[in-house]
């Protein structure tokens, strides 16, 4: 059900972080990073879905999807941070 995508897509977030977290290296950094920045990015996508389907709280929602780009803003910036390290 579309209702669960939010929760296993933002649970994806924690758990590839903690991964990203045990990189072994720069490189395998940037590439968990970059999943980690791809899940967050889709739990907005499924925020988005479950607003637009008016389900859900709708104050609940509005802030799960403002408190979603924190994360996501984040993980993007670390992203480019460590590949400019890399350079």
């Amino acid at each position: 059900m579309i209702k669960y995508q939010p929760v296993k897509a933002g649970t994806s977030v924690g758990a590839n972080y903690r991964e990203a977290n045990r990189a072994q290296s720069r490189n395998d950094f940037i590439h968990k990073i970059a999943i980690v920045e791809k899940e967050a990015s889709e739990s907005q996508y499924w925020l988005e879905i479950c607003d637009e389907a008016s389900l859900g709280d709708p104050k609940q929602k509005k802030w799960l999807r403002r408190e979603s780009g924190e994360p996501l803003a984040i993980f993007t910036s670390a992203g480019r941070t460590a590949k400019a390290a890399r350079a």
